[in-house]
């Protein structure tokens, strides 16, 4: 079947994943081929509502009302001419095109849409990733990933529950009471241990008066290799955990979890490290359904390998993207780290390449330009490097200049999805609302 368009016929794009890349997408091509009848879009997602992922952990610190930040995927589709199926990718048919989607249930786990297959002409999967947490002992059942919202918004109420607990009860607190343990000191873990310094503080201000937050909560960041943030210059590193043990966060490096259990975290080295609240942000791996998905090939970290053109080396009418998607970086040792950047950047290319499919066109090649990384901590400061040409090199920042870079990186992901006009006026309306709430959510 050639990719060009059939004349009696839209020809059938399909997204499975509505994360940062995937949304963008169909975004892109709704509003293009979608909008002009050269093609049917079509995004899939297992939930009703998208949400930028390097937001989750202050979803679970609290220190963003998740409410204020969601985007209804119908309304996307509503507004920029693409169809919305909710369901999750259960299987794939290559010979007859079709993507199967399991059946979806609603919180009373009645029946809300039963199994069904998507035709499609070009598949485009999305699904992102997950953490990956290496077959631990005690990690699934007494660790919480921080891969969806509704995980961010049950480790925020498990956080409340545990302050209101401490707060009210008569006898001393036990050892693991009101200790976080977050394994896994890359940008996650780290910029979750600094809100959590600061929204724990603001939290216990709002009447909890029995607890010493310098005193009674203990932030402990465990990491397996020799230093924080490895994905930074070592000097970003240094000053990252310099700052971190400044708010009392306890830094342990070179200390690899072996189990975890309901009071704690175990240790190679025999010590036990007591905590009442256990995050994984430790290493990443996609879904496990892709595992060799009809065919197709796999790695290790069951990501789909890709082309440089980003199809899926076994069936050029399905492309992969972002953190699911195993893309060589020529002239490096890894392939395309799986960032949000890397995420809009494919979005982009897909858009065009999807474009000049319609048209009998071939597609160009994905090259990733690094612009270096960014981490947020908090209140307190913000650290990165930018890199490319237009400063021969790299760049060290950090202090309002680099916070202000992080920002605005949510903000091009905001202007992809919605035009310069809304998303201004959105930050605008967000920035007031902010005035007028409490600066830690408190339920």
């Amino acid at each position: 079947m050639t990719a060009s368009c059939d004349a009696k016929a839209l020809h059938r794009i399909v997204i499975v994943g509505g994360g940062a890349g995937g949304l963008e997408l169909a975004t892109g091509l709704g509003d293009s081929v979608g909008r002009r009848g050269r093609a049917q879009v079509t995004l899939i997602d297992r939930s009703r509502t998208h949400l930028w992922k390097p937001l989750l952990h202050e979803v679970a610190a609290g220190s963003m009302d998740i409410d204020l930040h969601t985007l209804d995927y119908l309304a996307q589709a509503r507004w920029h001419h693409f169809r919305f199926q909710l369901g999750s990718m259960a299987g794939l048919d290559r010979g007859r095109r079709v993507v199967r989607v399991a059946p979806t249930h609603d919180d009373e786990g009645r029946l809300l849409i039963g199994e069904r297959e998507i035709p499609y002409d070009t598949l485009v999967i999305a699904v992102g990733s997950g953490t990956n947490d290496f077959g631990t002992p005690g990690a699934q059942q007494h660790a919480i990933s921080l891969d969806t919202p509704a995980q961010a918004e049950r480790f925020h109420t498990r956080l409340i529950n545990a302050c209101i607990r401490a707060n009210a009860q008569g006898e001393a607190l036990r050892p693991e009471q009101l200790q976080v343990a977050i394994i896994g000191a890359g940008a996650t873990g780290v910029e979750l241990a600094a809100e959590l310094h600061h929204t724990t503080r603001e939290l216990v201000a709002f009447g909890l008066d029995k607890i010493d937050a310098e005193r009674d909560i203990r932030i402990t960041l465990i990491e397996a290799g020799p230093r924080v943030l490895p994905a930074l210059p070592e000097r970003l590193s240094t000053a990252t955990r310099d700052l971190l043990e400044t708010l009392r966060v306890q830094v342990l490096t070179g200390a690899r979890v072996t189990a975890v259990d309901r009071d704690g975290v175990l240790i190679a080295d025999g010590r036990k490290i007591p905590a009442e609240l256990t995050v994984w942000a430790a290493g990443i791996k996609a879904p496990d359904f892709l595992k060799d998905i009809a065919g197709l090939e796999t790695n290790r970290l069951n990501q789909l390998v890709v082309t440089p053109q980003l199809q899926t080396t076994r069936d050029p009418d399905i492309f992969a993207m972002g953190d699911c998607a195993a893309c060589a970086w020529p002239g490096h040792a890894h392939n395309v780290p799986p960032r949000a950047q890397a995420a809009h950047q494919q979005a982009t290319l897909l858009t065009a390449t999807l474009r000049r499919r319609l048209a009998g066109k071939p597609p160009h090649a994905f090259v990733y330009r690094d612009f270096g990384s960014l981490v947020s901590l908090g209140e307190y400061s913000t650290v990165g490097s930018l890199m490319g040409a237009l400063i021969g090199g790299s760049l060290f920042i950090e202090g309002l200049f680099a916070r202000f870079m992080y920002v605005s990186l949510y903000r091009m992901h905001l202007y992809a999805l919605h035009g310069f006009a809304k998303a201004f006026f959105d930050s605008l309306a967000r920035l007031i609302t902010r005035r007028t709430e409490p600066r830690v959510k408190l339920h």
